[in-house]
């Protein structure tokens, strides 16, 4: 480290104007007092192992990795979490000892995110359903199994992606078509959506949620719009729900207390802060 400036950390991708974890970071910084920056890298795919090369150097102590550069980060570390290996993407990177370290934190992000929305919901959640099958699907199933679930559906409109990653997570994952919804509801006591279906710009998510149990619990990893179609239609019916910016504030922590030395909280101040931020973004949208 050159210690000739605040520490500084950024969030890495392409494009990157989007990305509200300079507002998480910096609101974290100050209310803790840290002399430190986090800011925002917009980085082309062909330039990327060149940034990699340079995390940990200079005063760049580590970076947040997102699309389309997670699995590039995954192939630039030399070690990994458990989390990152199992998952072959990374979300976060330091160096230690000249060696460029990667993690991913999605699966802790969400599983505190649930912690905190649903209370309880561990000991009461025997068989989940789980929408979409890129890698967030993956990320959230991988915890839902660590978390003791005793069996994971996941549906997809491409039914070969969800066949493949299943054969991947068995043999308490199984996949099914998108027709089967009803009957896997009924049985379901957590729905979560990991698709970017419902989320602003992309093609509703428009699913018939009276199959499912009184006591089931319906997630969304979406958190643009706030309140989904889906959480909105399972709070019509009663339902208990997780909304997706808590997975993105919980998922920010671990890395910010790797690289500044202080575990972070997760604060009403700090949600209702992104809250507005992405509130003013939708209107803009309009």
């Amino acid at each position: 480290m050159s210690g000739n400036g605040p520490l500084r950390a950024c969030v890495v991708g392409w494009p990157i104007a989007h990305s509200r974890s300079p507002l998480i970071h910096s609101y974290w910084l100050q209310s803790l007092g840290i002399d430190g920056l986090y800011e925002k890298a917009a980085v082309p795919v062909s330039q990327f192992a060149e940034f990699a090369e340079g995390v940990g150097r200079g005063d760049l102590i580590g970076a947040n990795v997102t699309a389309p550069h997670k699995e590039a980060a995954f192939a630039a570390c030399d070690w990994l979490t458990a989390n990152a290996a199992d998952l072959g993407a990374v979300n976060t990177l330091w160096r230690e000892g000249g060696r460029l370290c990667g993690d991913n934190t999605d699966v802790a992000g969400f599983l505190a995110n649930l912690d905190e929305q649903a209370p309880g919901w561990r000991e009461k959640t025997n068989n989940a359903v789980v929408l979409g099958a890129g890698g967030a699907a993956r990320a959230i199933i991988r915890g839902l199994l660590s978390s003791g679930i005793d069996r994971v559906q996941i549906v997809n409109r491409s039914k070969n992606r969800a066949e493949r990653l299943a054969s991947q997570l068995a043999p308490r994952v199984s996949s099914a078509d998108w027709s089967a919804l009803p009957h896997l509801l009924a049985a379901a006591d957590l729905l979560v959506n990991t698709s970017s279906l419902g989320m602003v710009g992309a093609p509703p998510l428009e699913i018939d949620l009276a199959p499912l149990d009184a006591r089931a619990i319906v997630a969304d990893i979406v958190y643009v719009p706030l309140a989904t179609p889906l959480l909105e239609a399972a709070r019509s019916c009663g339902l208990r729900t997780v909304e997706g910016l808590g997975m993105l504030l919980h998922q920010a922590a671990p890395g910010f207390e790797r690289w500044f030395g202080v575990r972070p909280e997760v604060t009403p101040e700090l949600r209702a802060l992104i809250e507005a931020d992405v509130l003013r973004s939708s209107k803009g949208q309009e």
